[in-house]
């Protein structure tokens, strides 16, 4: 009796250190960074472990064009290969952008964690490509007490936006598009006046992770060249041990202007 082929998912490997360039809106030729590099397949067959030395074989075959630009190409290797009913490629990395401080004009670097996805299920159909940015900036924190002279308090709050879009988007468009609508940005360094006012805009500027959430949402919503988006919001409070998120998707089953509450 011939034994029948077990349906295997996500066999690959995770978190693969690998030097690439990733796309860029301020350096044409990417900007260099250190991705942890994890595949996924869904191959029919028994388990077998030439499939994790493929898996790495054609990572070191694409060296020196490592990279988000390419790796909407270099994906079709691994579905050819592999003979894979899917594959799905990750790429998690930090990525740099030159932020001036907000009375101090001083320039720091801000570091971002991004994930850049590639999915596809034939060779023959073109990649889907998602990027995704985490961009920590300041909220209001719902405890505040608006009424009360200077009773309105902050909070930081991570926004992840993640988008899949016709044309190119790059980090820097959605770090710029959270700190639009965000009390005020993180940066990396600040000087006493620059401190200063921060504390006074946290004081004076009430934008819950909710609406700001919501105004990242509505811009996403209205670009025609946004096939798909999510936002989330993690927000850390003061007084607990926890943080709560909020989120939306572009999604037929969401509406658009509807908010995941998660515990």
């Amino acid at each position: 009796m011939i034994d029948q082929p077990e349906f295997l998912v996500d066999v690959g490997l995770t978190d693969l250190p690998m030097p690439i360039r990733v796309a860029s809106r301020e350096e044409p030729e990417g900007q260099a960074t250190v991705a942890g590099i994890t595949i996924n397949a869904r191959i029919m067959g028994e388990f077998e472990a030439r499939w994790i030395d493929t898996f790495v074989r054609i990572v070191h075959e694409h060296r020196g064009r490592i990279g988000t630009a390419t790796l909407k190409e270099n994906i079709h290797d691994y579905v050819r290969e592999l003979k894979a009913m899917s594959v799905k490629v990750d790429f998690d990395y930090p990525f740099f952008v030159e932020k001036t401080t907000p009375v101090s004009h001083q320039p720091c670097l801000v570091r971002y964690l991004c994930r850049y996805t590639a999915k596809m299920a034939s060779v023959d159909e073109q990649a889907r490509a998602i990027l995704s940015v985490q961009v920590p900036c300041l909220t209001t924190y719902p405890g505040s007490a608006p009424e009360n002279p200077r009773g309105l308090f902050a909070q930081l709050t991570t926004m992840t936006v993640e988008v899949e879009a016709g044309g190119e988007r790059y980090p820097e468009d959605l770090v710029e598009l959270v700190d639009r609508h965000a009390i005020a940005p993180v940066y990396s360094y600040l000087n006493d006046e620059d401190q200063l006012w921060i504390i006074e805009r946290a004081h004076s500027e009430e934008r819950s992770s909710v609406t700001v959430a919501n105004s990242v949402k509505s811009e996403l919503a209205a670009d025609p060249k946004v096939n798909w988006y999510s936002v989330r919001a993690a927000n850390f409070g003061m007084l607990h041990s926890y943080s709560t998120v909020i989120g939306t998707e572009k999604s037929s089953w969401v509406p658009a202007s509807g908010f995941v509450q998660e515990v």
